[in-house]
C-alpha cells in the first residue's frame, strides 16, 4: 500500500528522448501509457532541436525543452553555446521530477538527464550500446535489446513508474489532429536521409500510374531543393500527381490524416503518418526493420517491406497495400 501511494502521487514526470525523428515518434505511446495510469500527470520532453515539434503535436505534453547537440558539437569553442546549454540546464532544473526517464540509452542523453532534479530511470548496462550511461540512474533494468524500440520504450516506462507492462498496440496520441475527411490520395514519402535507403523513381512513376488508373491522386511532399526537383520529375509523369508546397512538420502532419493511406521509404515520415493513424507500407532497401521500422497503431496499420539489401517491387508494395487496406475495412 505504501509502495502503490507513491506511486500515485507522482505527477512530475521528465522524458529524455533526443532523437532521430523516428525514435522520438517510437517515444509517443510511453505518454498514453503513463496518462492511461496517472491521468493527471505533468509530461515535460527534452529533445534535440529540430525534432522538437514532434512531442509538441501531443496535446498533453506540457514543456518541451530543447537542446541542440548537433550544432553544439560544430561550435564547441563559442560562448554562444555554452550560454545554450547553461540556459537549457536552468530551465530543466527549475523545478524538480517525481521521474526522470531516459529512453535514449547514450551517454550524452544520461549526462542531460543529471541536470534534471529526480530520480533517473534507465536501461541496465547490459541492455543498451553505451553501457557507462547505466551508471548515472538511480534506477537501472534489464530489457530486451532484440525487440522492437517501442516495446523497450514502453517496457522501461511500466517498470519505472510500477505499472504491468502493456501487451496492446501502441497509442501515440495525436488522433486529435485528424482530420475527419479522407479523399482519394495517397502519400508518397520519397525522402529520405541516404541515398542507399531510397526507392528507385521509376518506381514510384509505376506505382503512381497504377493508382491514378483507379482514380487515387499521388501527393508529393518534400524538404530540400533535391526532393522537391526529385517530386517534381516523378509528378510530372504521373497523372493528376500533386507535388505539395513546402511545409513545416506540423502543417505536414494536419495534411497526412486527409490521405487514405500512405507508401514511404525509411523516412521518419513514414513513423509520422503511422502515428497520425493513417495505414502505411514502409520500404527498406538498406536497414532491418525489426527492431525498429514502423509500428502500427491501435486504429492503422503499418507493413514493412524488404530489408538491408533488398528492393521491394511496386507489385510487391500495392499488394501489401491491398491487403492492409481491407483489413481496415474489415475491422470497421
Amino acid at each position: 500500500m505504501a509502495l502503490y501511494a507513491k506511486i500515485a502521487a507522482m505527477k512530475r514526470i521528465l522524458i529524455v528522448k533526443t532523437t532521430s525523428m523516428g525514435d522520438v515518434i517510437h517515444a509517443l505511446p510511453v505518454v498514453e501509457d503513463i496518462l492511461q495510469h496517472f491521468p493527471d500527470a505533468h509530461i515535460d520532453w527534452l529533445v534535440e532541436e529540430s525534432f522538437a515539434d514532434i512531442p509538441r503535436l501531443h496535446p498533453r505534453v506540457q514543456q518541451v525543452f530543447t537542446v541542440a547537440v548537433r550544432r553544439w558539437r560544430k561550435q564547441w569553442w563559442r560562448c554562444q553555446t555554452w550560454r545554450e546549454i547553461a540556459a537549457v540546464k536552468q530551465a530543466v532544473a527549475a523545478q524538480p521530477y517525481d521521474v526522470v526517464l531516459d529512453l535514449q540509452g547514450l551517454l550524452k542523453s544520461a549526462v542531460m538527464a543529471t541536470w534534471a532534479h529526480g530520480p533517473r530511470y534507465g536501461y541496465d548496462q547490459h541492455s543498451i550500446r553505451e553501457p557507462l550511461a547505466s551508471r548515472l540512474y538511480r534506477h537501472h533494468y534489464a530489457i530486451n535489446y532484440r525487440q522492437h524500440a517501442v516495446i523497450r520504450m514502453r517496457t522501461l516506462a511500466a517498470l519505472a513508474l510500477g505499472y504491468a507492462v502493456p501487451q496492446d498496440p501502441p497509442a501515440y496520441g495525436l488522433s486529435a489532429l485528424n482530420h475527419p475527411l479522407q479523399i482519394p490520395a495517397f502519400l508518397a514519402l520519397h525522402a529520405t536521409s541516404r541515398d542507399s535507403k531510397l526507392w528507385p523513381e521509376s518506381y514510384w512513376v509505376m506505382l503512381g500510374q497504377q493508382y491514378a488508373a483507379q482514380g487515387v491522386h499521388m501527393w508529393l511532399p518534400w524538404a530540400s531543393a533535391s526532393e522537391h526537383a526529385r517530386a517534381e520529375r516523378i509528378a510530372a509523369q504521373v497523372p493528376q500527381a500533386v507535388v505539395l508546397p513546402k511545409l513545416s512538420l506540423q502543417q505536414l502532419a494536419s495534411q497526412m490524416p486527409q490521405a487514405r493511406f500512405a507508401v514511404g521509404v525509411d523516412t521518419g515520415l513514414s513513423h509520422l503518418v503511422a502515428a497520425l493513424n493513417v495505414p502505411v507500407v514502409a520500404i527498406y532497401t538498406d536497414t532491418e526493420p525489426a527492431f525498429t521500422g514502423v509500428a502500427g497503431g491501435r486504429v492503422a496499420p503499418a507493413v514493412n517491406l524488404g530489408g538491408k539489401g533488398q528492393l521491394p517491387t511496386v507489385a510487391a508494395v500495392v499488394a501489401a497495400v491491398s491487403a492492409m487496406l481491407d483489413s481496415v475495412s474489415a475491422s470497421r
